[in-house]
Formats: C-alpha cells, sequence, structure tokens
C-alpha cells in the first residue's frame, strides 16, 4: 500500500511548487517612520500513528501546541541603516528565547547590505524560507539535519545585481559555527553563502556552499573536526504553477558514530568520515478560491549516523511523502494541513518497516 502511494504522489509531481521568499529576515521594514511590530503565532495539532511502547502508552501522543508564537520588532534609520530582532515564546522551539538580532547597513542600495548580529544562516533554499511562507508545516528531513545549525552570529554582506528585476543574488556570511545564542569557543570560523541566478523571471537556479572547522576538540589523533555541505535548487514559476527542488550533501570529519553496531559506522574508528545527503522536490497549483493543494516527496541518507525525526532517533534512510493543503482565508491568514507518510529504508540489509506517519493542521495569522 505505501508503495502505491508513494507511486500515486511522485505522478502528481507534475504540479508546481510555489516562491519561497530568500530575505535576511521574514520580513522587512517598510517605512522610516520608527520602529514596527511584527510577528506570527503558529497553533496546530499533530496526531501521530506511533503506535504503543510495551506498556501500551503512546510513543508520540497526539497533541495542540504552538510550533511558533514570534513578535519582533523591524524598522530604519536615515540614512540606510536597518535593524531587526526576533524572538519565539513558543516552548515547543525553544523559546522563550532570541532568534535573530542584527543591525544592517546599505551603503549602495540593493547592491550591497552588511549585516552584523544573530541571523539565519546563508545556505539552502527552504531554510531561507520565512516560517510563514513554507508550504508544508515541517521542513524537510535532509534540511533539518544538513542546514543545522541554522542560525549563527556572524557578519554577512547581501545584495542582488538587476535594473527591472534581480537577475543574480548573493549572501555571503563569516559565522561562529556554535549556534543560536552560544558564545563562541570555536578557535576557527564558518564560511557559508549561497547565490541564486534568475535568467528569466519564472526560473530561479541556486547553490549554496558550508564550510568550517567545529570547536576546539580534536580526534584521538589529533584531526580537527570540519563540516562542509553543499547545495543546489531550482524553482520553476509559471502562472498559477509553481515547482521547486533542493538536494544537499553533507561531509562530516571527525564525528563519533552514535549508531554503532546498529547500522552505524563503528565507533572504533578514530577519524570516520560521514557523507549524508538527501533532496526534496514539491508541486504547488493555486486555485482562484486561494486554494493550494500540494505534493512533496524527500529522501535523506544518514549515512549510519543517528538523527531525530519527529523527537524519535533513527538511524536509516528515510522516504517521506507529503500530501496536504493550503487554504488563504486572507493576506495575513491560512490554515494548512498535511498527512506526512513516511518510507523507511533498510538496516543491515532489512527493510524497515515503522509506525511514524503523522497527521497535523495548524493555523498562522501574522502581522
Amino acid at each position: 500500500m505505501k508503495k502505491v502511494l508513494l507511486i500515486a504522489g511522485l505522478f502528481l509531481m507534475s504540479l508546481t511548487y510555489s516562491n519561497l521568499s530568500t530575505a535576511q529576515g521574514c520580513v522587512e521594514t517598510t517605512s522610516s517612520d520608527g520602529p514596527q511590530l511584527v510577528g506570527y503565532i503558529q497553533p496546530q495539532f499533530n496526531y501521530y500513528y506511533f503506535g504503543d511502547d510495551a506498556n501500551g502508552n503512546a510513543i508520540k501522543p497526539s497533541t495542540f501546541e504552538f510550533l511558533r508564537a514570534r513578535f519582533g520588532v523591524v524598522g530604519s534609520i536615515p540614512y540606510d541603516i536597518s535593524y531587526y530582532v526576533m524572538a519565539e515564546l513558543s516552548p515547543v522551539s525553544g523559546g522563550p528565547q532570541l532568534l535573530d538580532a542584527y543591525i544592517s547597513y546599505a551603503p549602495i542600495g540593493k547592491y550591497m547590505k552588511i549585516s552584523i548580529g544573530q541571523f539565519k544562516s546563508p545556505f539552502s533554499l527552504e531554510l531561507n524560507t520565512p516560517c510563514y511562507a513554507l508550504n508544508t508545516i515541517n521542513r524537510s528531513t535532509v534540511v533539518n539535519n544538513l542546514a543545522s545549525p541554522f542560525r549563527d552570529m556572524g557578519l554577512m554582506v547581501l545584495g542582488a545585481f538587476g535594473k527591472d528585476r534581480d537577475i543574480i543574488s548573493y549572501k555571503v556570511a563569516v559565522l561562529n559555527g556554535t549556534g543560536i545564542n552560544v558564545l563562541d569557543d570555536n578557535a576557527n570560523k564558518e564560511i557559508a553563502g549561497r547565490v541564486v541566478y534568475s535568467p528569466y523571471e519564472w526560473i530561479n537556479i541556486g547553490a549554496s556552499g558550508r564550510t568550517g572547522l567545529i570547536g576546539k576538540i580534536l580526534d584521538a589523533d589529533g584531526t580537527v573536526k570540519s563540516v562542509t555541505r553543499y547545495a543546489g535548487d531550482l524553482t520553476l514559476d509559471y502562472k498559477s504553477f509553481k515547482f521547486q527542488g533542493e538536494y544537499i550533501y553533507g561531509i562530516t570529519v571527525g564525528e563519533v558514530a552514535t549508531g554503532g553496531g546498529c547500522g552505524g559506522k563503528s565507533t572504533l574508528v578514530t577519524e570516520p568520515v560521514f557523507k549524508a545527503s538527501g533532496f526534496w522536490v514539491a508541486a504547488i497549483y493555486m486555485f482562484p478560491i486561494n486554494l493550494q493543494p500540494i505534493v512533496k516527496y524527500e529522501a535523506y541518507d544518514p549515512d549510519g549516523t543517528t538523527y531525530s525525526y519527529q523527537g524519535v532517533g533513527q538511524n536509516y534512510t528515510l522516504n517521506t511523502l507529503t500530501m496536504g493543503v493550503n487554504y488563504f482565508l486572507n493576506d495575513w491568514t491560512r490554515i494548512q494541513a498535511n498527512y506526512v507518510y513516511n518510507i523507511e529504508g533498510k538496516s543491515n540489509g532489512i527493510v524497515n518497516e515503522y509506525d511514524n506517519d503523522a497527521f497535523m493542521i495548524q493555523f498562522q495569522v501574522k502581522f
């Protein structure tokens, strides 16, 4: 039955996907009249098909929660200076905590802006899509695992070129590499960047890269731990039809496997090299009645390392089909419904079959 649903989902990929913003922050200031209050809230209901444990308790019980509840202040100051501060209040997403806080200076308009503070890493199309603009409730598994840490402290230069529209846009950042709200104990810095080429208004071609050394800790043989990430993406946007896809490849050197003998690399190796990878493709169509059906397929190969999916640790290849619909009540309010269907890969030559599907419905208001 799962194979039938997977084939049906891939057939529906003839639809297309909606364009996602690649701005530095979730929102941009619209005037110089002073601070503007911005934010959004996303209450939702999740029903998990994860089965029960040995005692008959639900492994992932159904729940109401606030996935995100974010409030911030944006504004601009003459001349060419802007600021952005955003906080997360939902405990589900790690709050209360500071998400973004940076100051930007644009000496030559859109061609170059310099930002310093804490912000999203300029890596990956889906990561740099604002949470309120995601076309599925969850980000892809490959993005969650290979694009992290999502936010960091550092310095970024970004801009765009083009007369009537942006033909080329770019972002390059020097980051601590330690993640959100973590003081820098890293003797080295991380470099991340993203460039998008738009030869026509309906085509965007993106490429991202990220590399750096991890902390001050050496392996047993003195090797410095390091991470390297590559990503490529494509957006086709024509009238009501849109399509997007992204591939991410990651190399991690010096990481000790947590999977061990359960399909992971041996923990006895002093200099393990993990080469995880994955992709997602998605399609969407906007009906005149403000209804958007969406189909998204994703695959993630963790190379035997353990990762978290829906709060449960696992180390096998995962294929996910998300079938959903978005309904827009107006420009500020929408309702999303997703059914997330998982097809597991093999571990030690054995095909896995786990109870780990989910149904989710989310309500959103932004201001």
